[in-house]
């Protein structure tokens, strides 16, 4: 069978890559795919950068705020999800185009990694967020590095989120996220897959950027959309995301809105760090400097000749 063709539009936050994949979909008779860890939740649309309907221009979107803040959702779900909708895309004639910055999404998406039943304990998990919140996340992170240090590795010792899955399956099913991730890669993917990562060769240029972006959500309300999602359950994965449990001091009194919002915008920019250290690594990835473009015509200009050189006929 024909390999279904995918372009990803990736990279760090605050690069514009949901409009690049919108433009991209109206030059290609395209339908977009969020990659978005965050984006999937219902009624975070300032936080996670959820487009707004006069940004899809028309544009049909999928797996963007549908999904209960409260309730699980795991990168297997997102997988067997997004596959879902690339199908149907597919087969309405149309190309598919996934747009967001989550590697691990990407990367278990166009890989077709085989998800096997995992375990699942919902009061463990609730006793692990509550002792990474009394004891800090990295006393999560050692216990993890101590039996699985490639999974330790892989993932940030501030992501509680994560940390806290894979000791989750270590504890109910004796095995490591490792070997359940080694296990997974057993068929080949049905995706041809073109990669175009979004960046700036000049740092300042994506810092500002990201600045600017935490500044227009703050005017938009970011500090309601915040108080709310802190008040979830503590197990709940949307606390963790960062635009809201930055604002954790400012609610108790302990530090000014301004000082919030500016530990928003550090965190950020740590978290495009960690985006393109992971970007980097995969070798398909064809990047286009915005700092190098004169406009965003140009950006698209580029990104066509990206998708043309894999020899497909486009709309």
């Amino acid at each position: 069978m024909d390999r279904i063709p995918v372009a990803a539009v990736v990279g760090p936050t605050a690069t514009g890559k949901s409009r690049l994949a919108v433009e991209l979909a109206l030059r290609h008779r395209g339908e977009v795919v969020s990659a978005d860890s965050m984006q999937i939740y219902r009624g975070l649309a300032i936080g996670t950068a959820q487009p707004a309907r006069e940004e899809m221009r028309g544009v049909p979107h999928h797996l963007i705020g549908f999904q209960d803040p409260e309730r699980p959702f795991s990168v297997a779900d997102y997988v067997a999800l997004a596959s879902e909708r690339i199908r149907q895309i597919s087969e309405r004639g149309c190309m598919p185009f996934l747009a967001g910055g989550t590697g691990l999404y990407v990367a278990s998406l166009l890989r077709h990694r085989s998800f096997t039943p995992e375990g699942r304990d919902d009061v463990l998990r609730e006793s692990l967020f509550h002792r990474a919140e009394a004891q800090g996340p990295l006393a999560l992170w050692e216990e993890l590095k101590g039996f699985d240090p490639r999974s330790a590795e892989r993932i940030h010792p501030n992501n509680i989120a994560r940390l806290v899955r894979a000791i989750e399956i270590y504890r109910t099913t004796g095995t490591t996220m490792t070997e359940q991730v080694e296990r997974s890669r057993r068929e080949p993917s049905p995706y041809d897959a073109c990669l175009i990562g979004l960046d700036y060769r000049d740092r300042n240029r994506l810092y500002e950027a990201i600045n600017r972006r935490v500044d227009s959500m703050v005017e938009a309300g970011l500090v309601r959309e915040a108080e709310r999602v802190l008040g979830l359950p503590a197990g709940t994965t949307a606390r963790q995301a960062i635009g809201y449990k930055e604002f954790l001091p400012y609610f108790n009194g302990e530090c000014s809105l301004e000082e919030a919002a500016e530990q928003v915008k550090r965190e950020s920019r740590r978290y495009a760090k960690r985006q393109l250290t992971w970007f980097r690594r995969q070798e398909q990835v064809e990047w286009i400097y915005l700092d190098e473009e004169p406009d965003f015509g140009s950006v698209c200009r580029r990104a066509d000749e990206i998708l043309l050189k894999k020899g497909w006929v486009l709309q």
